[in-house]
């Protein structure tokens, strides 16, 4: 091929890419006005997995499911004013289908209701956010709270029923926490002799527990009780530290979410449990009704059951379930899964202990 040749082959190549680049950019700047957008809003970055796995995972899903979409993705980082313009922002934007996983789910009621009426869809993820919500995706809550009360007794082991608990609860602007808590006493106020303390915690702050616990030791003594309830492991973090503090030992403590944190605690024995939310299936769910709803399809085989919230009954939803997590089983539910590395999760003081659980 000669030169001349070369160039007019090579021109007419250029031409032909262009028109499907042209097409592209404009599709992108549709995208930019919300028409292939998806909106994602999550409310803290306290707790490790929303940063680590929820937002990841649901762009991953996304842009596998549409290559032509774009995920606007916001954190609140805890505040209900902040979430609220960047949920008004994506309705002003133009985009038409929002995964929310609201700060208070009370709030959000207004904001939900109000974008419905301007036909935008609202997928209430994690938390069930009131309002006119399309679609909710999580785990059975009171379940988990179950599994967390069950935790506890088997930690308590023979003791259990002469035992007294310290129970943290959520915050209670979560509407996961009253579920959680509902869950826990269903087994607790069996198994257990009493329930000494009780606390719900603000934005589930680990500094707060740290705090209450502090306050409970000092009010009822070291030996006043004998486990703590923790509704996840950020506040079982803090409340480790305050135990830790009070020179108090071999206390069950249980926690949520399966964080890197509670897992070498749970390995070193300052934690007895955690209860393990595989993330993956709810986020990559959660993304998958997202897309359908933004193109107008069916969510029903996504959705195999309902939801109450106070605002809006028979919600369609998927509950996934959850497990404990303990020495025993560590290595075979959050290590084999991949949610944690064994190299990052066996730190040089963590070796004996990994290596008798067979981590290494």
């Amino acid at each position: 091929m000669n030169a001349r040749l070369r160039r007019i082959v090579i021109s007419a190549m250029a031409l032909s890419l262009a028109v499907p680049l042209a097409a592209c950019g404009e599709e992108k700047h549709d995208a930019g006005l919300g028409k292939d957008t998806i909106g994602l809003l999550l409310p803290e970055d306290k707790a490790d997995r929303y940063e680590k796995f929820d937002h990841r995972i649901i762009s991953r899903r996304v842009a596998t499911l549409c290559l032509e979409c774009e995920l606007d993705y916001r954190n609140a980082k805890a505040s209900v004013d902040t979430q609220k313009m960047q949920f008004e922002g994506l309705v002003k934007k133009g985009v038409k289908v929002i995964i929310l996983d609201p700060v208070d789910a009370q709030a959000a009621g207004s904001w939900v209701d109000a974008a419905a009426k301007k036909g935008v869809k609202v997928i209430a993820y994690d938390r069930l956010a009131e309002g006119n919500v399309k679609a909710y995706v999580s785990y059975d809550n009171e379940n988990v709270g179950r599994l967390q009360g069950q935790g506890i007794a088997a930690a308590l082991g023979s003791q259990a029923a002469t035992a007294d608990v310290v129970m943290m609860n959520g915050s209670p602007t979560d509407p996961n926490a009253p579920s959680f808590k509902k869950g826990a006493h269903a087994v607790l106020d069996r198994k257990v002799n009493k329930i000494v303390s009780e606390n719900d915690i603000p934005d589930w702050s680990p500094a707060e527990a740290r705090k209450k616990m502090t306050e409970v030791i000092n009010a009822i003594g070291v030996d006043g009780f004998d486990a703590v309830y923790s509704a996840n492991d950020g506040m079982a973090g803090g409340i480790a530290e305050a135990l830790k503090s009070a020179g108090i030992k071999n206390v069950p403590l249980g926690g949520q979410d399966a964080e890197n944190a509670a897992l070498q605690r749970i390995i070193k024995g300052t934690q007895s449990f955690t209860i393990y939310k595989e993330v993956r299936p709810e986020a990559e769910t959660a993304a998958e009704i997202a897309f359908r709803l933004l193109r107008g399809k069916s969510i029903a085989s996504l959705t195999s059951t309902t939801a109450d919230s106070n605002s809006k009954a028979d919600i369609p939803a998927k509950l996934f379930d959850a497990e404990i997590v303990t020495r025993k089983n560590l290595k075979d539910t959050v290590v084999l899964d991949g949610v944690v590395r064994t190299d990052l999760l066996c730190t040089k003081d963590l070796a004996a202990a990994c290596k008798s659980i067979g981590l290494e």
